[in-house]
């Protein structure tokens, strides 16, 4: 037999993206990762479904179904087939981008609203599955500058969110802000920080799952935890295919989610771009052709199942970076776990213990884990390089106006607020603008390691011969 060389030894070695741990750590690690996403994926309908004007039953199996569709998203990004997934550890679900267009557009009809709602997402699900290839190859005009601009905006747009959830979740509420819920999220922070200090190996890395189990114990004493949910829920529960009717289709609803789809593919670039250097394997063109087309097919096929449209969901990339547990099948676990969950309501009634106060604590962990990755990002881009430092500062500023000044674009059409009231859409387009304008345009003469470095990359070695 021929001796095994270093070079060899190196190919054989997986990737971590493609490792497969031991059967206990995919299931707790993946079961984080529903932790730190369960929120996002049942609050869409929650809000939607009485917005419509659901009752308290067709909203709960709009949950159920949200928690199903997510699974299958996952599964499709995380696994895939074909040409079809990142093959990341990437977790898709029901995307917030789409809440007020979906409200406007059912508001007091009930059924027939839904399936408005459903006909017009299989549209922009398919359009964006056949524009996908174009979409793609505009990855050329994402270097450091940009992505870590789009990063950071990331991690800083869903701050806010931890920041909510933290106060009771509910403005409208009665103790919405009141000193037991701020007092429980810090105590749930605190928890997840000694944790992480104190432990090593696994144990440290599903801090945040102990951190929301420990906030949890703590909190049932206190009547913070609503276990009526439990006791309520039904063992099985599968989400028949058109509960709500014949999916229908109206050319002014299509417009606005074919609009939403837009916005939600521009959000999965920057977020497949941002898991790429997190975990190591770069997103190139292909990748992020194959993960868009899972965004663009699980959108499609979401409503079949009374689903909503599926996006990525950042808060997760904080989850990864924060534990450098790397690997795709851990989410595919997830995935997996979310499909449970949509098909036993009183099992997706248990993760729903968690209070929101308890999410919140940890939720400013995850979430400024994903700006601190672009704080990282940014410091590869050359700020000092001609203008990129200016590009950083326009695209942070108007990015951050949905956060600092929610009434900011008031005045403006409503068809506008689908892309202006997502900072992380906005700063992300007008990075691209400005990076074109300042790098590229204009730009003949400037010799490729010049052009590089403006950018804020390395430039690659030439493989010549």
């Amino acid at each position: 037999m021929a001796a095994r060389t270093p070079t060899t030894e190196a190919q054989d070695r997986k990737h971590p993206v493609d490792e497969k741990l031991p059967p206990l750590k995919m299931f707790t690690s993946g079961l984080q990762h529903v932790a730190a996403m369960y929120p996002g994926v049942v609050a869409p309908p929650m809000i939607v479904g009485p917005a419509v004007g659901l009752g308290a039953r067709d909203t709960a199996f709009l949950v159920g179904a949200s928690l199903f569709t997510a699974g299958i998203a996952t599964l499709l990004q995380t696994l895939g087939f074909w040409r079809v997934g990142a093959r990341l550890p990437f977790v898709n679900g029901v995307s917030f981008a789409g809440v007020t267009p979906m409200i406007a557009i059912g508001k007091d009809r009930g059924h027939d609203g839904v399936a408005v709602i459903l006909g017009a997402i299989i549209v922009a699900g398919v359009l964006g599955f056949v524009l996908t290839p174009y979409f793609s190859g505009l990855v050329r005009f994402f270097p450091p500058v940009v992505t870590g601009t789009v990063i950071t905006l990331i991690g800083v747009s869903l701050l806010p969110v931890a920041f909510t959830w933290s106060q009771g979740g509910n403005p409208g509420a009665g103790d919405y802000g009141a000193m037991k819920n701020i007092g429980m999220a810090a105590v749930t922070l605190v928890i997840v920080l000694i944790l992480r200090r104190l432990l090593r190996g696994f144990l440290q890395q599903i801090a945040i799952l102990l951190g929301l189990v420990a906030g949890t114990v703590i909190a049932v004493p206190l009547d913070m935890a609503n276990l009526e949910g439990v006791t309520g829920a039904g063992l099985v529960g599968f989400p028949a295919p058109f509960h709500f009717g014949v999916p229908q289709f109206e050319i002014a609803a299509i417009v606005s989610m074919c609009v939403v789809m837009v916005v939600c593919m521009t959000e999965s670039t920057a977020d497949m771009l941002a898991l790429g250097r997190i975990v190591g394997r770069p997103a190139d063109e292909r990748t992020i052709e194959g993960g868009l087309r899972a965004d663009t097919l699980g959108s499609a096929v979401s409503p079949l199942f009374n689903g909503f449209m599926c996006s990525a969901f950042a808060q997760n990339i904080g989850l990864v970076a924060m534990t450098k547990v790397r690997s795709r099948f851990v989410v595919a676990t997830g995935g997996g776990i979310l499909l449970l969950l949509g098909l036993c309501p009183v099992a997706a009634s248990v993760i729903a213990l968690v209070p929101l106060p308890v999410l919140g604590g940890a939720g400013i962990v995850l979430f400024g884990s994903v700006a601190a990755s672009g704080i990282q990002t940014l410091a590869t881009a050359a700020l000092e390089k001609g203008e990129n430092a200016l590009i950083v500062a326009v695209a942070l500023g108007i990015g951050l106006i949905p956060i600092a000044a929610p009434e900011f674009y008031h005045a403006f059409p409503k068809s506008l607020l689908v892309v202006l009231d997502s900072g992380i859409s906005t700063g992300c387009v007008v990075a691209i603008l400005l990076n074109l304008a300042f790098n590229h345009l204009g730009g003949k003469g400037r010799s490729p390691q010049d052009q590089a470095v403006r950018e804020g990359g390395i430039p690659a070695p030439s493989t010549a011969h």
